[in-house]
């Protein structure tokens, strides 16, 4: 007999216990305000990660006339940060795997606002660098727990729409810091801009600490807790039959081997190297596009208002990309929207290198590669979600991430080198156009392999429905 999700059996003494099955029951109930509130918090806390990570950029030129140095010694500053994202990711998913996402997403949040605010005392480029460096481990550890967090308390036919929204918020921090930064760095200096990312996260992290839930699969297979799972289950579902007796369902196993090692079990290691190269790729082009097209439009003979008018269309085009992207992978699949995708990609990106091209059709492709680029990638996040059960799914998002933040210091580093080598920028952008081929091949690859395990096959059917 079924109850909204949960079943009546028997207990001892002939008293009535339920079974709920807690993925069922969330997807069989519309969106509530409590699952609206936990968006709204993890999406708070992905704006701060974005803003966070983009204020070297907002703060570098005035850095450089405060300090009297050359622009080419912040060089190493900004590849210090996404070292340290790459390390955060690796080794605070596998921690969210084994303790939780709320301590780990927590913890992650006050250590990087507490490094934000002690980088406003820097007085040198080691002391900014180290905290640069150290900075970055606490952020890495935000997107891949604020993401399954999204997950687990979204229903299926809406997950992926709500986590690419969630995940969105990165590039709204990007873009509100740079408002912000423009308003304050010549009130407060540069510093300013530290002291803000740094008092804002705080306050996000006392509310997520009086609000924020506890993944509730998670606590079942640990079984740990489950007294708040009845009551955060009651504001999902008013009038739920549970009780002290209630029986709470995930359908998965509780693994306790290493986390990475369980990414490559169960038939998920081709999907799991796959995840891999698709982010390592994606993330290439983007910090490439990101950091070198303003530079390139200006020496193509821009305006300097023009060339960052490029740059930020290459994010508002990211923007709505997520947006657009999310409701439609629910409704036809990851597969059938990711491919033509990047494929759109590697030839947008492949006509903006071109030579006399007009500004409004250079406005047009770089708004695409956009929308195809960094559109894609809060797509790359939500598709590792389905691939791994609740056990990994933290550890198999924030490695992926990780990975792929290999590719965010590659890319910018790769285009330096090649320019400095006189590539024309036809050659650059044909280059930088293969990246993009190679994640709509193995994309495909993907939509074409059978995983096993229940989350897995779930994944596939969904995906390539």
């Amino acid at each position: 007999m079924k109850i909204d999700s949960a079943s009546i059996e028997a207990g001892g003494g002939g008293a009535a216990a339920a079974t709920i099955d807690i993925p069922a029951l969330i997807d069989s109930h519309p969106v509530s305000a409590f699952q609206k509130w936990i968006l709204l918090l993890v999406g708070c806390a992905v704006v701060m990660d974005g803003f966070d990570v983009q204020a070297m950029g907002f703060v570098a030129p005035a850095i450089v006339q405060a300090w009297g140095i050359e622009k080419a010694a912040l060089g190493p500053v900004f590849g210090a940060g996404l070292l340290g994202m790459l390390v955060g990711s690796l080794v605070l998913s596998v921690c969210a795997d084994r303790i939780g996402r709320r301590p780990v997403l927590l913890g992650a949040t006050v250590f990087f606002a507490l490094c934000m605010l002690a980088t406003a005392f820097a007085h040198t480029l080691d002391q900014l660098l180290a905290m640069r460096f150290i900075t970055g481990i606490g952020l890495g550890g935000i997107m891949a727990n604020a993401s399954a967090l999204a997950s687990e308390y979204s229903p299926q036919r809406r997950r992926v729409t709500l986590m690419m929204w969630v995940s969105c918020g990165f590039t709204g921090g990007a873009v509100l810091g740079g408002l912000i930064s423009a308003v304050l760095i010549p009130w407060g200096g540069w510093q300013s801009v530290f002291v803000f990312g740094g008092v804002m996260p705080l306050l996000i992290a006392a509310l997520m600490w009086r609000y924020m839930p506890e993944s509730m699969q998670f606590l079942v297979l640990r079984g740990r807790k489950l007294d708040r799972v009845q009551q955060w289950l009651g504001r999902i579902a008013p009038g739920v039959p549970a009780g002290p007796g209630t029986r709470y369902v995930v359908h998965e196993a509780k693994q306790d081997g290493a986390p990475v090692v369980e990414l490559f079990r169960a038939g998920r290691g081709p999907a799991t190297l796959l995840l891999w190269g698709i982010n390592f790729m994606n993330l290439l082009n983007l910090f490439f596009l990101a950091n070198w097209l303003p530079t390139i439009a200006a020496g193509a003979g821009y305006s300097a208002s023009t060339a960052v008018l490029v740059g930020t269309l290459l994010q508002v085009g990211g923007v709505v990309g997520t947006v657009a992207m999310g409701p439609l992978i629910d409704r036809v699949g990851f597969y059938r929207v990711l491919v033509p995708v990047f494929a759109v990609a590697a030839v947008a990106i492949a006509v903006i290198g071109q030579p006399a091209l007009p500004l409004l059709l250079l406005l047009a492709v770089v708004a695409v590669s956009g929308f195809c680029v960094v559109g894609a990638q809060p797509a790359l996040i939500a598709l590792a979600s389905g691939v791994y059960p609740t056990t990994v799914r933290a550890t198999g998002m924030g490695w992926s991430l990780g990975i792929g933040r290999a590719g965010s210091i590659v890319g910018p580093v790769l285009a330096g080198w090649l320019i400095g080598l006189h590539w024309t920028n036809s050659a650059l952008f044909f280059a930088a156009a293969v990246p993009a081929l190679l994640s709509c091949a193995m994309v495909l690859c993907m939509g074409r392999l059978k995983f096993t395990g229940a989350t897995a096959r779930q994944a596939s059917s969904g995906a390539t429905k």
